[in-house]
């Protein structure tokens, strides 16, 4: 069983900085991209940042130049470092990751539960 395990998020002030991690546990046969999302209330879920298991990264055009998303595969953790943060970062942060469960299986999408980022003004 794959599971995916989100920590960091919490309450800051409007240009403060966090760091979210999440980590992968769980018997897997591999990891390949590796990704966080968020979700605001009464909005869709979107994309904030990825991480190819290369190292290709590619953001959302609003958190470009504040938000740094890193991995260690030995660890099988993905890591977003969130700076000068806005009131409009204020969201649910969802880990998503790209995993093979078995040699003889497609990759599938596997996602954390979710942890809460608010930013106040």
């Amino acid at each position: 069983q794959v599971q995916l395990v989100e920590s960091g998020g919490g309450l800051v002030q409007t240009g403060g900085s966090l760091r979210l991690s999440c980590a992968a546990s769980g018997t897997f046969f591999a990891i390949y991209t590796m990704g966080w999302y968020r979700q605001a209330p009464g909005k869709q879920r979107q994309r904030v940042a990825t991480i190819t298991i290369g190292g290709s990264t590619n953001y959302l055009e609003s958190v470009q130049g504040r938000f740094t998303i890193s991995r260690d595969n030995a660890k099988k953790t993905v890591y977003l470092q969130m700076n000068n943060l806005k009131p409009e970062d204020t969201a649910v942060y969802y880990c998503n990751a790209v995993i093979t469960a078995s040699v003889l299986r497609k990759p599938e999408d596997y996602w954390g539960q979710g942890i809460q980022v608010t930013v106040s003004s």
